[in-house]
């Protein structure tokens, strides 16, 4: 992977967690560390659990990004599918990022929530009972798995390396970013709720999304251009 793209998916995500994150997984941030975290449990402990929290949810992008990679290595054939698979992403990136500026309402169709399913509410309330260290990796894996046009955009990126490898690789990387955000927030509850700063971060990763995606639908142009490109260099 290229280093400017490796840089800009630590810098959109991590801008991004403390706006979008911060306000899409935040109520279940605030309801574990509420409900689960004990005041008389030392801060070591208390971190350890946000960590697992935290680990849980990377494991569950990890599991995706090889998912959607190894799709992307079966589907994406030729440097035209190439191409225009690349163009959607780029488009699919400006759209997220106009959608985070508040402009339209891209993200809101794609933020469909499952929370409400049976299967989901028991999983969630019987992890949010238990008081083992373990139910807070769990919990973040359940985590992962709920709906969020952030996830989606990086899912794409995964997909667009055209490999199971590099496909968890990038959500490796998106997933340790969004670390810092969540985790000061389990300790400093509902701290960026109401923080200026959350409505800065957000438009500063709005652009750089923004940026990004016209960066990815360059690339998308270049294998449409250069019969030599191929998607298993991994260039994104």
């Amino acid at each position: 992977m290229e280093t400017i793209s490796i840089i800009s998916i630590i810098t959109i995500a991590f801008l991004g967690s403390f706006g979008h994150c911060v306000g899409m997984c935040g109520g279940i941030v605030i309801a574990y560390s509420s409900t689960k975290i004990k005041s008389e449990w030392t801060k070591q402990v208390q971190a350890l659990a946000h960590l697992l929290y935290s680990f849980g949810r990377i494991s569950t992008y990890m599991i995706l990004g090889a998912l959607f990679g190894l799709v992307g290595g079966v589907v994406t054939f030729d440097n035209l599918t190439s191409g225009i698979f690349l163009l959607l992403t780029g488009l699919m990136m400006v759209l997220v990022g106009l959608s985070l500026l508040g402009k339209i309402k891209f993200l809101t169709i794609l933020e469909h929530s499952c929370s409400k399913s049976p299967l989901y509410q028991n999983t969630f309330k019987a992890l949010l009972g238990s008081q083992s260290l373990f139910s807070f990796y769990l919990l973040g894996m359940l985590n992962g798995l709920l709906p969020c046009g952030f996830v989606y955009v990086f899912a794409i990126i995964a997909a667009s390396t055209g490999s199971a490898f590099w496909g968890a690789i990038v959500m490796l990387i998106f997933g340790l970013s969004t670390v810092p955000a969540l985790f000061s927030l389990g300790f400093f509850v509902g701290i960026f709720k109401q923080s200026n700063l959350r409505d800065l971060f957000i438009k500063l990763a709005s652009i750089l999304v923004i940026a990004f995606g016209i960066y990815i639908a360059y690339l998308g142009y270049e294998y449409l251009v250069d019969p030599t490109k191929t998607i298993l260099n991994c260039h994104i």
